[in-house]
């Protein structure tokens, strides 16, 4: 139930586009606000929805992968991700990345959870999904622009891998310890 004095969504009196490319989308939004405020320079990104995977192997292994990101100019842990395409389904486009990126598919798929990277700046969605059971069907099929390597570990080293700082993407560590969470709590059950 939403309570009767959250905010109310913002007004956009004026909107214009900065820069438009398919990876860097600026709009500049005037704002007027319900209380009277004005911000008359509000920045929006624009990018594509995005998608990531954490993969469980038939064997109880997670599929992590390990690339250069040249925004902080470092190489770490992540989960398989990527961009949906234009008109693609979420998950035909989680799908689509396992495989390209990993070689793995197949398994039981379910959505994990939606994210934003930061809601105050990005108008994108991160669609999370499991994906448990799957096995490797294929060698990777990588773009001239990907250099990934896959990582088959342990739920103990996965763990091990968080607490040792070596995964630092935020949109992947929220549903790997979501997915870990809900695997204490269903070994409780138990």
């Amino acid at each position: 139930m939403i309570p009767d004095n959250d905010p109310r969504p913002w007004q956009v009196e004026q909107s214009e586009y900065i820069h438009r490319l398919p990876w860097f989308t600026v709009r500049k939004d005037a704002i007027k606000m319900e209380n009277g405020g004005v911000i008359p320079d509000y920045f929006v990104f624009e990018y594509p929805d995005w998608i990531n995977v954490v993969a469980v192997t038939t064997n109880d292994q997670l599929v992590l992968i390990r690339q250069y990101r040249h925004g902080i100019s470092g190489v770490h842990y992540e989960l398989c991700a990527g961009v949906i395409d234009p008109n693609e389904d979420p998950l035909v486009a989680a799908q689509r990345e396992l495989l390209e990126e990993t070689g793995f598919g197949g398994g039981h798929w379910e959505p994990l959870m939606t994210l934003s990277a930061n809601p105050g700046t990005h108008a994108n969605l991160t669609h999370s999904f499991l994906a448990t059971g799957v096995e490797l069907k294929q060698a990777q099929h990588l773009e001239s622009t990907e250099e990934i390597t896959v990582h088959i570990v342990s739920a103990e080293r996965a763990l091990d891998i968080i607490n040792n700082g070596e995964m630092i993407q935020s949109l992947h560590l929220a549903p790997l310890l979501k997915y870990y969470l809900n695997r204490q709590a269903a070994s409780q059950d138990l």
